[in-house]
C-alpha cells in the first residue's frame, strides 16, 4: 500500500491482478495531477514514489485520453526546462444543480471547476414537476449553445435538501409536500442519458470547498451553510463523512437553549432559529419586506441595523456549535458560507470569534467559505467529475442514494 501526501491510504492491492492495479496507479497519478498542478513529472515521482518509467507511461496513456496536458514549461532551473501538467478543462464537463426552498441554480461545469454556463432562478416553493421542466430547459440550452460537450459529460449531479418537503420551515404551501413522495432520481434519468449522481446540499458545498476552494489549505473541517434552512457537511482527510444512515453534519438539529426561556430549561433545534427565512422574518416583523439575499445588500440605515441585532443574537448560538463540533469531531477547521452575503457573513464570523475567544484557544478556527452562493450547485457538478477523474472525493453512494425522508429512515432502524 503507498501513503499519498495528504494522508489517504488508497485502497490495498493484495490479491488484485494487474489491470486493478493499473488502475490504481493511473488514479494516484490523476489524484496528484489534480491537486498540485502545475507539476512536474519529477515531481509526480516524488510525491508517488513511482519509478519515471511508470509515470512516463501512464501520463503518456492520460495525454491520448484527454485527461491532462501539457501547460507549460518551468524555466529557471539547471538542465531541459521541466514540462507541467494540468487537467485538461476539456477532458468531462458535468451539470450540477442546486433546488432548495428558495431557490434553482443549474451549472455546467468543466473539469477544473470553470463555470461555462448558468441559470438561475430565484423561486420559493418550486414544485417537483417545475423544477423537472426548468432543469431541462438548462441542460437543454447548455447543450444547443455549446457551452458542454454532449459526448464529455461525465453526469448530472443533484445537490438537495434532505426532508425536502417534510421540514415545516416558514411560508410552506401545503402542496409542497408532494416533494417527500416524489422520485427526483427517476424524473431525471428521464429527461437525460447521462449518469444521475445525488447528494445532501451542504455535504455537495462541503466537497465543492474540498476541490475547488480552501481544501488545498484544510483537509479536514467541518461547512455549516446558511442558506433557507442551515444545513452541515463533515470532511475528514479529505473524504466527505457521511455516517451510518447519511446524517452526519445535520446541525439544524442541534438542541439550543431558547433564548426566550429565562430559566434555561427550554431547548429547541438551531434550524428553528437560524436560517435565511428567519432573518426575513425578524426584518418582517419591524415592517421591512425582503425575499431574496440580495435584498439584504440594498437595506438602509435602519435595516442593516437589525440585520446585525440579529447576526449578534445568531453567534451566541454559532459560536456554542462551533464548541460542540470541535470538541466532538476536532476538525482543523469551521467553514461557513452558503447564500448570506459575504459582508453579513463576515460580520457574523466576528461576532463569533468574540464569543470563541473566551472559550478553549485549541478550537477549530472558522472562516468564511472561499466559494459563492453556487457552492452547492458546483458541488454537485463536482460529484460526476470526481468519478471520472477517480478523485478521492468520489463517492459510489451517491450513484444510489436520493434525499432522505422519514419512512427511509425508518425502513433502515
Amino acid at each position: 500500500m503507498r501513503q499519498f501526501d495528504d494522508a489517504h491510504n488508497f485502497f490495498d492491492l493484495t490479491g488484485a491482478n494487474v489491470e486493478d492495479a493499473g488502475e490504481h496507479n493511473r488514479a494516484v497519478i490523476l489524484r496528484c495531477i489534480h491537486r498540485h498542478a502545475p507539476i512536474s513529472r519529477a515531481e509526480i515521482a516524488r510525491q508517488t514514489g513511482f519509478t519515471k518509467p511508470a509515470i512516463a507511461r501512464i501520463v503518456d496513456r492520460l495525454l491520448d485520453e484527454g485527461l491532462v496536458m501539457e501547460a507549460r514549461r518551468r524555466h529557471g532551473l539547471r538542465g531541459q526546462p521541466a514540462i507541467e501538467l494540468e487537467i485538461n478543462p476539456d477532458a468531462c464537463f458535468s451539470i450540477g444543480v442546486n433546488i432548495d426552498r428558495d431557490h434553482l441554480t443549474i451549472l455546467a461545469v468543466d473539469a477544473v471547476g470553470n463555470v461555462r454556463g448558468r441559470v438561475h432562478h430565484e423561486k420559493r416553493f418550486i414544485l417537483p414537476d417545475e423544477f423537472v421542466e426548468l432543469t431541462a430547459d438548462a441542460i437543454s440550452h447548455f447543450q444547443r449553445s455549446k457551452l458542454v460537450d454532449d459526448a464529455r459529460i461525465a453526469g448530472i449531479g443533484l445537490a438537495v435538501p434532505d426532508w425536502l418537503g417534510e421540514i415545516p420551515v416558514l411560508g410552506r404551501p401545503d402542496e409542497y409536500a408532494q416533494w417527500t413522495t416524489f422520485d427526483v432520481r427517476k424524473a431525471i434519468e428521464a429527461i437525460t442519458d447521462h449518469p444521475i449522481f445525488i447528494d445532501n446540499e451542504a455535504n455537495a458545498a462541503a466537497m465543492a470547498e474540498l476541490d475547488y476552494g480552501l481544501g488545498a489549505e484544510s483537509r479536514s473541517f467541518f461547512y455549516i451553510a446558511i442558506n433557507a434552512c442551515p444545513g452541515g457537511g463533515l470532511v475528514l482527510d479529505g473524504v466527505g463523512h457521511r455516517g451510518a444512515m447519511g446524517l452526519s453534519g445535520e446541525i439544524g438539529w442541534l438542541p439550543i437553549a431558547d433564548p426566550n426561556d429565562p430559566k434555561g430549561a427550554k431547548v429547541q433545534p438551531l434550524g428553528e432559529i437560524f436560517s435565511l427565512f428567519f432573518l426575513y422574518d425578524h426584518l418582517a416583523k419591524h415592517g421591512i419586506e425582503v425575499s431574496k439575499p440580495q435584498d439584504l445588500l440594498a437595506l438602509d440605515g435602519r435595516g442593516r441595523k437589525l440585520v446585525s441585532s440579529w447576526l449578534k443574537q445568531m453567534s451566541v448560538h454559532l459560536a456554542e456549535a462551533v464548541i460542540h463540533i470541535g470538541l466532538i469531531v476536532d476538525p482543523d477547521a469551521v467553514i461557513v458560507g452558503g447564500r448570506l452575503p459575504v459582508r453579513m457573513t463576515d460580520e457574523l464570523l466576528r461576532y463569533v470569534n468574540e464569543h470563541l475567544q473566551t472559550s478553549d484557544p485549541n478550537l477549530p478556527s472558522i472562516h468564511r467559505a472561499s466559494l459563492s452562493e453556487d457552492a452547492a450547485a458546483l458541488g454537485g457538478a463536482a460529484m460526476p467529475t470526481a468519478a471520472a477523474l477517480m478523485l478521492g472525493s468520489a463517492d459510489p453512494q451517491q450513484r444510489i442514494r436520493s434525499p432522505l425522508q422519514i419512512m427511509d429512515r425508518l425502513h433502515a432502524i
